[in-house]
C-alpha cells in the first residue's frame, strides 16, 4: 500500500466526484497550485492509486435496458479449464465484470444486454458453451439503488 497524505486522498476523492476536472479546478479544491496538482496525480498514476480514467455511459441511452448478475459454477477447477474459462469469458462484450469468488459459485459476472430475449440467447448460445460452465443463476436486476460508487477513503485519513 502507498502512502497517501491528506492532499492526495482530497484529489483521488475529488476526482471521484468529478473525472473530469482540470488541473486548475483541483488545485482550487484541495488549495495546492495546478502544478502541484499535475506532479502529484503523475505520481498516484505511477504508483498505480490512479488506475485510469474513463467514460461512464448510461446503459438506459444505449438502449441496455437489462443488467444481470450471473453465478457461473465450473464442471472442475484444473488449471486449463479455469485458463481456457477466463479467456473466453474476456472476449464476451456483455460481460461487464467477472469475479471469482468464494461460496456456491466459482465465479460472479455482471452482464448488461438490451432485452430478455437477448439475455436468453446469450445465456443459452454463448455463456453455457464456454467450455467447463456446469451450470449459472441469473438475477435480473430489477433497480440500481446505487452503483458505480466512489471507493471509501475514510481508513486512509
Amino acid at each position: 500500500m502507498v502512502s497517501l497524505d491528506q492532499f492526495d486522498l482530497a484529489l483521488i476523492a475529488a476526482l471521484q466526484a468529478d473525472g473530469r476536472s482540470t488541473h486548475q479546478q483541483l488545485a482550487d479544491r484541495v488549495h495546492l497550485s495546478p502544478s502541484q496538482v499535475g506532479r502529484r496525480l503523475a505520481r498516484l498514476e505511477a504508483d498505480g492509486v490512479i488506475t485510469g480514467y474513463r467514460v461512464s455511459l448510461s446503459t438506459q441511452a444505449l438502449g441496455l435496458g437489462v443488467q444481470v448478475f450471473i453465478s457461473v459454477k465450473l464442471a472442475h477447477h484444473g488449471d486449463t479449464l479455469i485458463e481456457r474459462f477466463a479467456e473466453e469469458i474476456l472476449l464476451l462484450e456483455e460481460v461487464q465484470e467477472c469475479y471469482s469468488v468464494a461460496g456456491e459459485a466459482d465465479y460472479l459476472i455482471r452482464v448488461v444486454v438490451p432485452d430478455l430475449p437477448t439475455l436468453a440467447d446469450f445465456t443459452m448460445k454463448r455463456l453455457m458453451r464456454v467450455p467447463g460452465v456446469e451450470s449459472v443463476r441469473s438475477n435480473i436486476v430489477l433497480t440500481a439503488l446505487k452503483s458505480e460508487g466512489a471507493l471509501p477513503l475514510s481508513h486512509l485519513r
